[in-house]
């Protein structure tokens, strides 16, 4: 009953907009296109635009109505649309961070189809595209609401218990490791390497989270003094299944130079310190009226090294080395601390359709991401991949590591390149080569201007991803 009458609601104030709003647009210098726009009316903003070479594709995206003109996204969207393919999307609801739901999002993107269809035509193929958060929705929608879309587009997707369980794991190790030297040194109490209960988060407490963040960065600054601490640092990132480079600017080391590995963990985390417990965890977060998604009983952290990516494994035992300690103590030390539990309310919440992913793709779906993602810990992408492998969706998946930082920092040739790949794959049944070399040279052959940079996982590929959760656990 919901889902009927909020999309016959959307769908009536779509029509009314949307067709005083169709006119004419050329954008200079760029592929001319047909505009509309408008208002859903839960007040989301939405976009659709068709380029005068339309190809009959269209792309639907959570994020094109807000980010089309932003300088790390429109290259993206430009050559798409000069390739023909239309965008239908919608951008950020204004109070998104205080009520975030993917399940609403796809709702309404497939509100804004309907309107794409009525106003122009029906297209010959539909394909979800997103990053990020839109990046949740592409697998979500392939998974459980794949009636409207042919296939889907995934860059850089969180998946909510996932990703807030990944960044607990490295910080609780963190907390567990470098809180005693913290105190030693005279820079705060243990109690203020806060890494659960935060404000904001359903749970009181009189310190803000600018003070929370200051005790973390003089922690972690101060570890990055001693050949100790910096040995424990990089224990806490192999035991989130973090990447070590996520400083956007910077080359990845070599991985056999161990010092410079060390000095870029410390870097990254200094710079995940603004995001302590994880990065858009507030609003997961408040989306559950403020329970908390993530907790680690029951949790093996020495198991959970021994699945660590090969390149982590020898950086830590490199480091410890050096710093003499006794690896299996440290991760003794952190199997010992108190446990966090996570709210059965939140995990009710976020096991809805489109708020989770289980593997069980019921149309195509490629998905890219950077290992240098700072937000999103590039282990996800083989979580989902178990749990496709699980789901014997195998023929319905690929996916593709690019080596560089940032977040959604995608080029249009890697963009462009995986859409190609797809629609292909929807035409044919069959999917095209999509090895690293195979890409590369499919995204040169595009010539978009920019470079693309898939790689092998080589020895970033962790043992098991180690925080696959779906509704049935």
């Amino acid at each position: 009953m919901f889902r009927f009458s909020y999309r016959a609601g959307q769908k009536m104030l779509c029509l009314a907009l949307a067709a005083s709003l169709a006119v004419p647009v050329s954008a200079q210098d760029k592929t001319p296109y047909r505009e509309h726009s408008g208002v859903l009316p839960d007040g989301t903003s939405w976009l659709i635009r068709v380029p005068e070479n339309w190809n009959g594709r269209l792309l639907r995206d959570l994020d094109f109505a807000g980010w089309n003109h932003l300088p790390g996204w429109a290259p993206r969207y430009d050559d798409l649309l000069a390739r023909g393919y239309a965008f239908a999307g919608t951008a950020r609801h204004p109070v998104n961070f205080w009520q975030y739901d993917p399940q609403r999002e796809i709702l309404n993107l497939q509100t804004v189809q309907d309107t794409f269809t009525q106003l122009e035509s029906e297209p010959d193929m539909v394909m979800q595209y997103g990053c990020s958060g839109g990046g949740l929705d592409s697998l979500a929608s392939a998974e459980d609401y794949p009636d409207k879309i042919d296939g889907s587009v995934v860059l850089a997707a969180h998946t909510p218990v996932w990703i807030m369980n990944s960044f607990l794991d490295g910080w609780f190790a963190m907390r567990a490791l470098l809180a005693e030297d913290f105190v030693a040194q005279g820079l705060g109490q243990a109690s203020d390497l806060t890494v659960a209960g935060l404000p904001n988060a359903g749970a009181g407490g009189d310190r803000n989270l600018d003070a929370i963040r200051a005790s973390w960065k003089s922690a972690i600054e101060n570890a990055g003094k001693t050949p100790e601490g910096r040995a424990r640092l990089a224990l806490a990132f192999a035991i989130g299944q973090w990447s070590p480079w996520m400083v956007e600017g910077t080359d990845l080391p070599d991985t056999s130079d161990t010092a410079a590995m060390a000095d870029m963990v410390v870097k990254s985390a200094m710079r995940n310190a603004g995001h302590v417990g994880g990065t858009y965890r507030l609003a997961f977060e408040n989306a559950a009226l403020g329970q908390q998604l993530s907790g680690n009983e029951g949790v093996d952290y020495a198991a959970f090294y021994a699945n660590a990516a090969p390149a982590m494994k020898q950086l830590v035992e490199a480091l410890y080395a050096e710093a003499g300690l006794d690896l299996q103590a440290d991760l003794a030390t952190i199997d010992a601390e108190p446990r966090i539990a996570a709210s059965d309310y939140a995990l009710d919440f976020w096991a809805g359709d489109g708020r989770t992913t289980t593997g069980e793709l019921e149309v195509p779906a490629i998905r890219i991401h950077m290992l240098g993602d700072w937000a999103i810990p590039y282990s996800l992408m083989q979580g989902y991949e178990a749990l496709v492998e699980q789901a014997g969706t195998t023929d319905h998946y690929r996916q593709a590591l690019v080596q560089g930082t940032g977040h959604c920092d995608f080029t249009a040739a890697e963009s462009s390149v995986i859409v190609e790949i797809l629609a292909e794959r929807i035409e044919t049944g069959t999917w095209p080569e999509v090895t690293p070399e195979a890409l590369n040279t499919a995204a040169a052959a595009l010539e978009t201007g920019s470079d693309a940079r898939f790689v092998e996982f080589g020895d970033w590929r962790v043992g098991a991803y180690n925080r696959p959760w779906t509704p049935s656990q």
